[in-house]
């Protein structure tokens, strides 16, 4: 029995072992380059009216951002004068889009009656016959009702003092990031970093961002700007770790997998084995 045990206990290992590595992860490490700083767990970049954070930790890099107002007065945040830049291309928050909301909702109905009576005569071998004659009549309604809302989209985002919004609308990257120094497929052994200055650094991104204090307020203009200082592939396997939750001290009976080294400054790609490339 106890052979058994550790053929099935091999057997299981191997398993996991060839699953492992079925997707592989490109992970960038981003670097600001002014005015940014990393606390609480997210890029803050603060002055005198607002705090605005970042967490760009997704699948392609999120570039939204949470600005928070510290003013006693509205900040009006002006997202047609306010830009994503990557590698030198603008791209607009505002987009002059129509948003529509709809709801609906249908009921039906239906009812019948029916009315039957005997018949007697002469059939077709001149017997008499008596037979059951019914009729039905039914009657369906169908009733919906609904109604949709169009709303522009926003020039113009208010935030009152004290509070915070989220604009969101950009990732940073969808493509994968090649070069001999980096294996494409690695193994746990064949993991290295690829690193890189702002002037060779293959993506510079950044947001420019224009708001008032108040509606009759100066613009305030400033740019958050960020270039991809290291870049490193990893299998599937050196991504993750498990653990057992608890609640209320209460363990869970199943294995969680959380990422590992997990960063506001850091995102992901991850992808698959499709080709014979090594690099």
């Amino acid at each position: 029995m106890k052979t058994k045990n550790l053929i099935f206990l091999a057997f299981i290992t191997t398993m996991l072992s060839s699953c492992v590595s079925t997707y592989f992860f490109q992970v960038y490490k981003a670097t600001p380059t002014d005015k940014i700083t990393l606390k609480e767990n997210l890029l803050i970049y603060e002055d005198d009216n607002c705090k605005v954070s970042y967490n760009l930790w997704d699948e392609g890099g999120n570039i939204g951002f949470s600005f928070f107002n510290k003013t006693d007065e509205n900040i009006y945040l002006n997202l047609e004068e306010s830009f994503f830049i990557l590698n030198g291309a603008s791209y607009n928050y505002y987009k002059n889009r129509i948003y529509t909301y709809t709801k609906g909702a249908g009921i039906s109905t239906s009812g019948g009656a029916t009315a039957s009576k005997s018949v007697t005569g002469i059939n077709y071998l001149n017997l008499f016959q008596t037979n059951s004659v019914s009729a039905t009549n039914s009657v369906g309604v169908m009733a919906s009702s609904g109604y949709s809302v169009s709303f522009n989209e926003e020039k113009i985002v208010c935030i009152p003092s004290m509070t915070s919004k989220v604009i969101a609308e950009y990732s940073i990257n969808q493509s994968l990031y090649r070069d001999c120094d980096l294996f494409k497929y690695p193994a746990k052994k064949q993991i290295s970093t690829k690193s890189f200055t702002i002037s060779d650094s293959p993506l510079v991104f950044s947001n420019r961002v224009v708001y008032t204090v108040g509606q009759s307020g100066n613009p305030v203009r400033f740019e958050n700007e960020y270039y991809i200082s290291e870049i490193t592939n990893y299998p599937q396997s050196e991504m993750f770790e498990s653990a057992y939750d608890v609640y209320c001290g209460e363990k869970n009976s199943v294995l969680t997998y959380y990422f590992k080294n997990v960063s506001p400054d850091k995102f992901y790609l991850k992808y698959t084995k499709s080709d014979t490339w090594k690099h």
